[in-house]
């Protein structure tokens, strides 16, 4: 009966642990809504979420026509608290600036998906706020080689998702291409 009581009193006390954890936990960050309407959700991690905005995707134009093997696409990242924290924690060791990262919840790039490179430019990156206004950009552009991530690379699921959904909206993709040569942009 003893050994039993010990048993007990353990398990309860690793119980109330566990439970410290999950209430002190931080509130998670309050994002705006991210429209389903607009945006195609393609995964989770343990920090971020991640979309591309399926209204907004498109061909390149090239000489006023559309180059049907080179992708334009919006996307949209939404952080939780740590990732949040993480941001802050390395604009702050840079000595860069932290005004309004008090209100930071995720990010926009907007790439452009060269299927006949394998690459992908990441063109732009802004920080947004809870009012999905851009509260820092970066306009260096980073290029990724699609080869060089593994099937389980996070980036890469999310490059291959946008580029699976392409192949499956293609006549979408071109009218909205087309639309747009028409319009002149």
């Amino acid at each position: 009966m003893k050994n039993f009581t010990l048993r007990m009193l353990g398990t309860m006390a690793a119980g109330m642990f566990a439970c410290t954890f999950f209430f002190a936990a931080p509130a998670s960050a309050d994002a705006p809504a991210v429209s389903s309407h607009v945006f195609e959700w393609v995964q989770s991690t343990a920090r971020q979420n991640y979309y591309f905005n399926k209204r907004q995707m498109c061909y390149d134009i090239v000489d006023g026509k559309a180059d049907e093997n080179v992708l334009i696409v919006p996307t949209l990242k939404t952080y939780d608290d740590v990732q949040i924290q993480d941001v802050i924690a390395k604009r702050r060791w840079k000595m860069e600036p932290l005004d309004g990262y008090d209100d930071l919840v995720g990010a926009a790039e907007y790439l452009r998906i060269d299927r006949a490179a394998g690459t992908v430019t990441i063109e732009q990156h802004d920080d947004l706020d809870g009012t999905w206004t851009a509260i820092h950009t970066e306009t260096e552009p980073t290029t990724i080689q699609l080869s060089d991530l593994s099937e389980k690379d996070v980036d890469g699921c999310f490059f291959r998702a946008i580029l699976k959904y392409a192949d499956q909206h293609a006549d979408k993709l071109l009218a909205r291409t087309e639309a747009k040569i028409a319009d002149g942009e």
